[in-house]
C-alpha cells in the first residue's frame, strides 16, 4: 500500500440534503462550507482516494449478536480517485466508480468528522482502507472483541459483561424525550413518588417544572442502591420502559442529596431555563447518534447556553454521561482527578465560572475517545473511566462527594434512608490472574515467589533481557493486595542521576524561587500506607542495579528489613521537618525491583541490599504454554512457532556455554511474544523484523569482539523462513 496516497472519508449531506448523485454525475466533491475545513480540503492532493461515507447508529438487523445494544456503522456510498484539487478550500475533482447499491456497511470503528483522514499504519485503520477501497470484508470479530468495544459486543458471556445499566439508562432517556413537550402528567406522576418515597428535597415544593436531569437524578443520588432500584422501577413502569430495572450502579456517578436539582426555584431561574434543558437533552441525543456537523454546531450552542445556567455546575457533564454512557465522558470531581492526574489529559476550564465550554468538552472527549483504541490505555471507555475514577481516591469509599458544586444551597433536608457514601468497586486480582493475562511460569512457581515477597516484603526479579521483569512485577504487586488498584502501586526507575534527594527527601526549588523540602516518592508512599493500615501498598523499582541504591535508599536500606517495620525502630531522615520526627517503613509496604543482569555497564548490587531482598531468577520459558498464548492471541501458526523455539534454544544453549557470557545473557521468550492481542497477518516476516531490529543488536552487543558470529547467529535464526 503506497505511503505516498492519503485515504479520505467525506461526507456528502448538506443540511437534510444528501448531495451524493449530483457529486457522482458532475465527477466533484464539495466542502458545503464557507468558513469550515478550508485549510484540509486544500491538502487534499490528485491521486488521493476519497470515499463518501454517512455515519448512523443501529441496533437491528445486523451481521452479528450486538447484544441489544446500538453499533455505530458508517456505510460507504461511493469511492473515487482526486484528479484535481481546485485550490479553494471547497471543491475538488474526482474520477467516480459507480455508487454502491445497496451501500457497504463498516461497523464498529467509524469517523464522525465532515472530512476524516485516514492512514493505514494500525490493523483498524489498515482494515478500513482494504474494506472501501479493495473489496476486502471487515474482520467484524476482531472489532468486536478489541478493547473498546469488547464490553459491549465481545465473546464474553452476558453474565461476564461489566455495566449493564447502560442500556437500562439510555432507553430510560429515549422514553423520557416523549415529555419534551407535554409535562404536565410527568410533574404530577414525580410529585406522587416523591411523597411515595418521602423525597424531602422534591415534597412541598411546589413543583411546577422539571427538566429531563433532574428527573434522571432521582435515582442517580446518595440514597441505597434498593432505594435506587424502587425508584427507578416505578419510573420505567411509567415511561414504559421495556430494559430491566439495573441490579448495581458500578461506576455511575451521583449527585450531591443537597444539591439534586438542575435548576433553581423560581425565584433564582430565568423562565427558559428548564426549556432550553429539555432541548439540549434532545439535541445531546441526537449528536451522540449523528456524523452531521451541524448536529455538532448545535450541540456546541446548546451546551455553552445551558452552562451558564443557575444551578447547574459540573453536573451537566454527569447527566450527558447518564444518558449516553458510552458516547459522553463525565466530569464530576473524581473523574477529573482521575482523567488529570492518572491519565495525564488535560482539562481546560475556558467556560462560566472557570468551568469547561463546550469546545474544552468535546476536546476531552474526542481525545479520550482515540485514547481508548491503544490496547495499552488504563481504560477503554467512558463506563470503565467512570468506574475507575470512582475506586481511584484515598481511602476505600467513594461516591462521587464532588460530583456537584456550591451553586446553591437551598435545601437542607436528608431523607432518613439516604447514604452519603457508596463502598467503592473493587476489581479482584489473584494469582490465576497472572496467568490469564499470560505468564508462562507455573502456578506454584508463582505461589512460592509471591510467598517470599509476603514474608520477605523485599524482591528483586532478575534475569536475561526479555524475560518479563517489569510485567510480572507490576501483577505480583496486584495479586500481593487482592485487587487490581492503580493508587496504592508506584512505579520508578532507578538511573545513574537519581539520588537520595529524589527518591527519599530533598530540597527544591519553588515557585517563589525560594527552596522548599519535598518529599520524594518513596516517603509519599510510606505515608499512604500508614494513613491505610489494612490494605498492602507496593513500590516497583525497575532497573533498581542502574543507579546507586545504598546512596538512594540512605537510612532507608536499614528500615527496609522485614524484622525493622515498626515505629520502635524508626529513624531520623537526612533532611527532618522538625526535630522531633523519625520514619519508618509500615508492614503493609512492600517493594518488587527488577534488575537486567545481563547488562556489563551496570556494577554489581553490593552484600546490603542483597541481604535485605529475596531474589528470583526469571528464565526463557517456551514450551506449550508459550505456544498456545501466541497462537491463541496473534494467530501465529503452531509450526512457526516450534521453529522459532528450536532455533532460540539453540541460541541461547550457545550463549550459555560462552565462558564470556553465561545464562544470565539468553534471549527471552518476550522478544518473540507480542505485546497485545493483536494478529499477526504476516508471522515470518514479523518474526525476521524481531531478529534483525531487536535480537540482532542484542548480539552484536554480546560478541562485539567477533561481530561474525553475531552475524552467523542472526543467519540461523531467520534462514529459510
Amino acid at each position: 500500500m503506497s505511503s505516498s496516497i492519503s485515504h479520505w472519508f467525506v461526507g456528502a449531506s448538506y443540511g437534510t440534503e444528501d448531495q451524493t448523485d449530483r457529486f457522482l454525475a458532475e465527477g466533484v466533491w464539495q466542502n458545503g462550507y464557507e468558513d469550515k475545513y478550508l485549510d484540509v480540503v486544500k491538502s487534499i492532493q490528485p491521486g488521493d482516494r476519497v470515499a463518501i461515507k454517512a455515519t448512523y447508529v443501529r441496533k437491528r438487523n445486523l451481521p452479528f449478536d450486538n447484544k441489544e445494544q446500538a453499533v455505530s456503522v458508517m456505510g460507504i456510498k461511493a469511492i473515487g480517485v482526486v484528479t484535481n484539487n481546485h485550490g479553494d478550500g471547497r471543491l475538488i475533482d474526482v474520477d467516480w466508480e459507480p455508487r454502491f447499491e445497496p451501500v457497504k456497511e463498516w461497523y464498529f470503528y467509524t469517523g464522525r468528522q465532515t472530512i476524516w483522514k485516514i492512514c493505514p499504519d494500525k490493523w483498524s485503520t489498515e482494515g478500513l482502507v482494504n474494506f472501501t477501497f479493495n473489496n476486502i470484508p471487515q474482520d467484524v470479530d476482531r472489532f468486536r472483541n478489541a478493547p473498546y468495544w469488547k464490553e459491549r459486543f465481545g465473546d464474553e458471556s452476558k453474565n461476564q459483561t461489566r455495566f449493564k445499566w447502560a442500556l437500562f439508562y439510555e432507553a430510560f432517556a429515549d422514553k423520557l424525550l416523549a415529555h419534551k413537550s407535554d409535562r404536565e402528567e410527568l410533574i404530577s406522576f414525580i410529585i406522587r413518588l416523591a411523597n411515595k418515597f418521602d423525597l424531602s428535597y422534591i415534597k412541598g415544593k411546589q413543583l411546577d417544572d422539571i427538566c429531563p436531569f433532574t428527573v434522571f437524578g432521582l435515582f442517580n443520588r446518595g440514597i441505597t442502591d434498593k432505594n435506587r432500584m424502587a425508584i427507578a422501577s416505578d419510573l420505567a413502569d411509567y415511561l414504559g420502559v421495556d430494559e430491566s430495572v439495573p441490579e448495581s450502579f458500578e461506576g455511575i456517578p451521583i449527585l450531591n442529596n443537597q444539591k439534586s436539582w438542575f435548576f433553581g426555584f423560581e425565584e433564582k431561574r430565568q423562565t427558559t431555563d428548564i426549556s432550553f434543558l429539555w432541548s439540549f437533552f434532545e439535541i445531546a441525543l441526537q449528536f451522540s447518534d449523528s456524523d452531521s456537523p451541524d448536529a455538532r454546531d448545535e450541540f456546541i450552542a446548546a451546551y455553552d447556553q445551558v452552562a451558564s445556567q443557575y444551578g447547574i455546575g459540573w453536573n451537566l457533564t454527569m447527566a450527558l454521561y447518564w444518558i449516553r454512557p458510552w458516547s459522553y465522558v463525565t466530569l464530576d470531581g473524581q473523574s477529573q482527578t482521575y482523567i488529570t492526574n492518572r491519565l495525564g489529559v488535560d482539562i481546560e476550564k475556558n467556560g462560566a465560572k472557570k468551568r469547561c465550554s463546550s469546545k474544552d468538552y468535546l476536546k476531552v472527549l474526542d481525545e479520550l475517545e482515540l485514547r481508548f483504541q491503544e490496547e495499552a490505555y488504563p481504560v477503554h471507555s467512558f463506563p470503565e473511566l467512570s468506574h475507575a475514577a470512582w475506586a481511584y481516591r484515598d481511602g476505600d469509599i467513594s461516591s462521587h462527594p464532588n460530583a456537584t458544586d456550591p451553586d446553591f444551597v437551598d435545601e437542607k433536608e436528608v431523607d432518613e434512608w439516604e447514604v452519603d457514601v457508596i463502598a467503592a468497586a473493587i476489581e479482584p486480582y489473584q494469582l490465576d490472574d497472572i496467568i490469564t493475562d499470560g505468564c508462562f511460569i507455573d502456578r506454584e512457581s508463582l505461589d512460592d515467589i509471591l510467598e517470599r515477597l509476603r514474608t520477605k516484603k523485599n524482591l528483586i526479579l532478575q534475569g536475561p533481557p526479555g524475560t518479563g521483569k517489569t510485567w510480572l512485577a507490576k501483577r505480583l504487586a496486584f495479586a500481593l493486595m487482592g485487587q487490581r488498584s492503580d493508587r496504592k502501586l508506584r512505579a520508578v526507575q532507578f538511573h545513574p542521576n537519581l539520588s537520595y534527594e529524589d527518591f527519599v527527601r530533598g530540597w527544591r526549588p519553588s515557585g517563589d524561587g525560594k527552596l522548599t523540602l519535598a518529599d520524594g516518592p518513596f516517603l509519599e508512599m510510606i505515608n499512604e500506607a500508614k494513613k491505610d493500615a489494612k490494605n498492602k501498598y507496593v513500590v516497583v523499582i525497575e532497573e533498581i542495579n542502574r543507579g546507586n541504591p545504598a546512596q538512594i535508599f540512605g537510612e532507608m536500606l536499614t528500615l527496609l528489613e522485614a524484622d525493622k517495620r515498626t515505629p520502635a525502630e524508626a529513624l531520623e531522615l537526612s533532611y527532618r521537618r522538625n526535630e522531633s520526627e523519625r520514619v519508618f517503613v509500615p508492614d503493609n509496604l512492600y517493594v518488587i525491583g527488577t534488575m537486567n543482569i545481563a547488562d556489563r555497564s551496570i556494577a554489581l548490587v553490593d552484600l546490603a541490599l542483597r541481604r535485605r531482598f529475596a531474589f528470583i531468577d526469571l528464565k526463557p520459558i517456551f514450551g506449550e504454554v508459550w505456544r498456545q498464548w501466541v497462537h491463541a492471541k496473534a494467530g501465529v501458526s503452531i509450526a512457526l512457532l516450534e521453529e522459532i523455539e528450536t532455533r532460540l534454544l539453540a541460541l541461547n544453549g550457545e550463549i550459555e556455554k560462552d565462558r564470556n557470557l553465561g545464562a544470565q545473557f539468553k534471549v527471552g521468550h518476550s522478544f518473540v511474544t507480542p505485546a497485545f492481542s493483536n494478529t499477526i497477518k504476516d508471522a515470518e516476516n514479523w518474526y525476521r523484523s524481531v531478529v534483525l531490529t531487536e535480537i540482532g543488536p542484542l548480539l552484536d552487543e554480546y560478541w562485539f569482539d567477533d561481530l561474525e558470529r553475531s552475524r552467523k547467529a542472526q543467519d540461523a535464526l531467520i534462514a529459510g523462513i
